[in-house]
């Protein structure tokens, strides 16, 4: 295997990509998994198992804790090379076409496809019409994993439009980031400080887990600032160039990535072992929710600040190379992300009568989906018009 200059990324953004197949291959068997049949749409998955297992809701919260914040970062790091080489209209065009047209057409067939099981376990009926029909209307039109494609897509537009007045500040932001390189406790501290900023105060007001939106243009309330922080902290660590950025070759900040993996993996137990204590602090009246909660958070930010940079620095230092492998998968990962969760659902559907334990359905779901997925979007993408959009 050769080197290959900023392969990292392309690895590290392909590996999340499989890391979200896994996720909701997860979803049908957590023990919190519930089946709402009046309104499926508030299930905690289109399809819930009665096989569950306790391990998978430490994998599954785990991931959810920093990966979608990642993949925005990732997004945001050649965004301003994007603009320095095009006008500000060929590059909206160009987000139109690779993000917009994909997103439109995978919430409007694709998903209409993938939920059709959750129809069936709710109404016991198979009539694509009426299923049809309460999609688009008493479901609201779902979006599931799309809504990354769109709030992404939202993010260049916003920056896009913005950037004539902000690119010199973000210039220069990202050279007194770079000035930190050899520094990496700062580094981390500013990162931390940062990511605080954009998420603590929005719970005060909101829940975490609350969503909103009109229909298929959906979005997490209390992270769209993280999110849109991290997409920004992207671009400002690729401003300078990834090459001279904290990302560079021989930098301390990358150095360390041993200590940053073993600190994401001690803060994300220290942030589990407190959830028992607080609960039963809150239940004896010791603690309010509103005090437990900014207990917890800032633990909670801190497990997300560092699982980031863990896998950031650790992708930079081992997997900076490329083979036949990686590249067949960072040029389908858009792909796959679009479709899997078609063969997801359906695959968790014909299976909840087999007697598997759940960690034998969550790996079959998850190999047959990364597999299907993969396979289906490089036939595709040997269609140009396709190709074009993937």
């Amino acid at each position: 295997m050769a080197l290959v200059r900023n392969s990292w990324i392309d690895n590290l953004r392909s590996f999340i990509t499989l890391l979200v197949v896994a996720h909701h291959s997860s979803l049908a068997y957590t023990t919190f998994a519930s089946f709402n049949k009046t309104a499926y749409i508030l299930s905690t998955n289109p399809v819930v198992d009665t096989a569950r297992w306790k391990g998978l809701d430490i994998f599954e919260d785990f991931n959810d804790i920093f990966f979608m914040s990642l993949m925005f970062l990732i997004s945001g790091i050649f965004v301003m090379n994007s603009l320095q080489n095009k006008t500000v209209a060929i590059f909206i065009r160009d987000r139109f076409y690779r993000l917009f047209i994909p997103f439109m057409a995978s919430v409007t067939l694709l998903m209409l496809i993938a939920y059709y099981p959750s129809f069936l376990l709710a109404t016991g009926q198979h009539n694509v019409k009426a299923y049809v029909i309460d999609f688009f209307t008493v479901e609201a039109w779902p979006v599931g994993p799309p809504w990354f494609i769109w709030v992404l897509f939202a993010f260049n537009l916003v920056f896009a439009l913005c950037y004539p007045f902000v690119k010199n500040a973000v210039a220069k932001a990202g050279n007194f980031l770079t000035a930190q390189k050899q520094l990496p406790v700062k580094i981390c501290l500013l990162w931390y400080a940062y990511t605080l900023l954009l998420y603590i105060p929005v719970i005060q007001f909101v829940s975490p887990y609350a969503w909103t939106g009109i229909g298929p243009f959906d979005f997490q309330v209390s992270r769209v600032l993280l999110y849109a922080g991290y997409f920004l902290l992207g671009i400002v660590i690729g401003a300078p160039g990834l090459a001279n950025s904290i990302f560079a070759d021989n930098v301390a900040f990358v150095k360390r990535w041993p200590l940053w993996v073993i600190s994401c993996l001690v803060i994300y137990a220290t942030l589990k072992c407190s959830e028992a204590p607080l609960v039963q602090m809150i239940q004896q009246q010791q603690l309010s929710e509103q005090q437990a909660n900014l207990i917890y958070r800032p633990v909670w930010i801190l497990s997300c600040t560092m699982s980031c940079i863990a896998f950031l620095t650790a992708f930079k230092s081992l997997l900076n190379k490329t083979n036949a492998w990686w590249t067949s998968l960072s040029a389908n990962a858009y792909g796959i992300y679009l479709v899997h969760y078609i063969f997801i659902v359906w695959c968790q559907y014909y299976l909840l009568d087999v007697p598997l334990p759940a960690f034998a359905k969550f790996l079959v779901t998850f190999v047959a989906s990364a597999t299907l997925s993969w396979g289906t979007v490089s036939l595709l993408r040997k269609i140009p018009v396709v190709k074009r959009y993937l």
